[in-house]
């Protein structure tokens, strides 16, 4: 485990970076995922040099979930304290995770933190753990990973599990507003679960930091009262930047909102001055790079590209 040090100050514990031979566990805290489903993603893990350790959630079932709330917390809880496994990657998303996040125990767990890792869903878990202060691997998951045709994305979660340099450039579509070279801890994950985790004890501090979001399969209305409640709340006010991933498949009434997604954020923050990126290929589309959060980021204008290196 690593320490940061910001002026004297502990800031984040960053889990110990994996290497070759180390045990990868693989589990959901959300919907149903088959042993056999994986099949394509435990061949690539292994490729890697992982070993890899099944949870007893995968094959479970209950409804839409991968088995009741206590299969999938015990599963979860044993294997964030169980030192043969060195790294905790969710499955697939869906919904779930948020039931179970309060009846788990963090103690074995902040003594020697290992890197969780998945997107959506899991960002019930990463903003938990980043209001322990733990950094954590917001990645693809297996569940996607056989159609995932973008080698880069796949390989960015071997990289990111395994320290190495994380370097992203890509050209928005959307023009980037007040753009100027920013770096600081990145910190969010899906909107959703952004705005509906406000006011618990998994809510976490945006001031200073780069907050990135992305989303989906959502109403420009939904979207609307997602961001005029991140506003009320403060979380817009005092970014060091916003970086705005996929925000895909949304919809609109018969009756039409009047605004698009970009236009909707906009209306939002930029009236704070700060850097707005759009388009970073993270979220649920093809590009859906490794982000370490909880840990600075960089983010470089280049013309009309930009680079996110980390």
């Amino acid at each position: 485990m690593i320490i940061c040090k910001d002026n004297g100050f502990l800031t984040m514990r960053i889990p110990t970076y994996l290497k070759k031979g180390d045990t990868i566990g693989i589990l959901s805290t959300a919907r149903k995922m088959t042993e056999e489903q994986l099949a394509f993603a435990i061949n690539l893990i292994q490729s890697w040099g992982f070993e890899v350790k099944l949870g007893e959630s995968i094959g479970a079932e209950e409804h839409q979930f991968a088995g009741n709330d206590e299969i999938r917390r015990k599963n979860l809880q044993n294997f964030m304290d169980d030192p043969s496994i060195d790294a905790i990657l969710c499955a697939r998303g869906g919904y779930g995770t948020m039931r179970i996040i309060d009846q788990l125990d963090f103690t074995t767990f902040l003594e020697n933190p290992k890197w969780v890792c998945g997107f959506s869903d899991v960002t019930v878990l990463h903003e938990h753990l980043q209001s322990l202060g733990v950094a954590s691997l917001h990645t693809a998951m297996p569940s996607l990973f056989p159609s995932i045709e973008d080698h880069a994305t796949l390989n960015s979660i071997r990289e990111a599990l395994t320290g190495e340099k994380l370097t992203y450039t890509w050209e928005p579509n959307t023009p980037s507003i007040f753009p100027q070279n920013c770096k600081g801890e990145i910190v969010g994950g899906n909107l959703s679960l952004i705005y509906a985790l406000q006011g618990s004890v998994s809510d976490i501090n945006t001031d200073g930091k780069i907050l990135f979001i992305e989303d989906l399969d959502e109403y420009f209305y939904h979207i609307d009262r997602m961001m005029c409640s991140l506003d009320r709340s403060g979380k817009l006010k005092n970014l060091k930047a916003l970086l705005v991933g996929g925000m895909n498949d949304m919809k609109d009434n018969s009756i039409p909102f009047g605004m698009h997604t970009e236009e909707i954020i906009l209306y939002y923050t930029r009236k704070y001055g700060y850097s707005i990126f759009f388009d970073f290929p993270c979220g649920h589309i093809e590009h859906n790079y490794a982000v370490k959060f909880g840990m600075d980021a960089e983010i470089i204008v280049e013309g009309d590209l930009l680079k996110f290196i980390q």
